[in-house]
């Protein structure tokens, strides 16, 4: 389940020191993903951003992502950046220079198919990001 994001070029962030060291240095673009070992995590939002990253020219300067249940300190310090959204599992979060810009919430996520969150996180890449 870490695999399937660091695979692709994330860094895991598991202390919360981590979270606010990466935060800090994020300027640019930053694709945060909090990972959760819940099916619509497995079914749609990991394989949902590697599509996306996958089909889009745009890329993040930093892919960062905390997993949820497993790096307790490190979720809670990552959900303290992704205010005022209360906490959710899994999430997609995209900042710009330091400031949240775009958040998917589980809600979002839950009962959608990889495509169409890899669709939805597309545009929002496009919109935000610059192409590389």
């Amino acid at each position: 389940m870490r695999e399937d994001l660091t695979s692709v070029g994330f860094q895991e962030l598991t202390t919360a020191d981590a979270v606010d060291a990466a935060m800090a240095n994020a300027e640019g673009t930053a694709l945060v993903v909090v990972n959760s070992v819940c099916g619509c995590a497995a079914g749609a939002a990991r394989p949902g951003v590697k599509a996306a990253l996958a089909l889009t020219d745009v890329k993040p300067d930093h892919l960062y992502t905390v997993f949820a249940g497993a790096d307790l300190d490190a979720t809670e310090k990552m959900r303290e950046y992704l205010l005022p959204y209360p906490p959710s599992s899994p999430a997609i979060g995209i900042f710009k220079d330091g400031e949240l810009v775009h958040f998917i919430e589980r809600h979002h996520i839950e009962g959608r198919s990889a495509q169409m969150i890899a669709q939805h996180l597309e545009m929002a890449l496009e919109e935000f990001c610059e192409k590389a």
